[in-house]
């Protein structure tokens, strides 16, 4: 909180992995929702919110394909995206996939630069 003579200002610090979740809940009707900063896997500083897994599982997604469920979170993350957010993977299910699956794959291991580098 910041005041400012007679003004209080109320900051928000917002996570960018916070802002991923607020805005994949309002853009979809989601029934399951999983981001991680992975981050911590890859050749970043300490701390960072570069890397992100996201799984979302809604009915918005039934009929479409990969590449079109792909583009609408593309679209309401772009900021992020063009911001920052360095690496993104999706997945992306039905409702009716998610409860034959039930849980996404597990994220490879960086073979991108060294830790050593930094």
């Amino acid at each position: 909180m910041t005041v400012h003579g007679n003004t209080t200002v109320q900051a928000t610090i917002t996570t960018v992995q916070a802002a991923i979740e607020q805005k994949l809940r309002a853009a979809l009707n989601i029934s399951h929702l999983e981001v991680r900063n992975e981050s911590h896997m890859h050749a970043v500083p300490p701390n960072s919110e570069t890397h992100f897994k996201a799984v979302i599982v809604s009915d918005d997604f039934a009929g479409k394909r990969k590449v079109a469920r792909h583009q609408v979170i593309y679209g309401v993350l772009a900021h992020e995206l063009a911001n920052g957010v360095h690496a993104l993977a999706l997945h992306t299910y039905s409702i009716e996939e998610w409860q034959q699956l039930n849980q996404a794959p597990n994220s490879p291991a960086c073979k991108g630069g060294s830790r050593h580098e930094l």
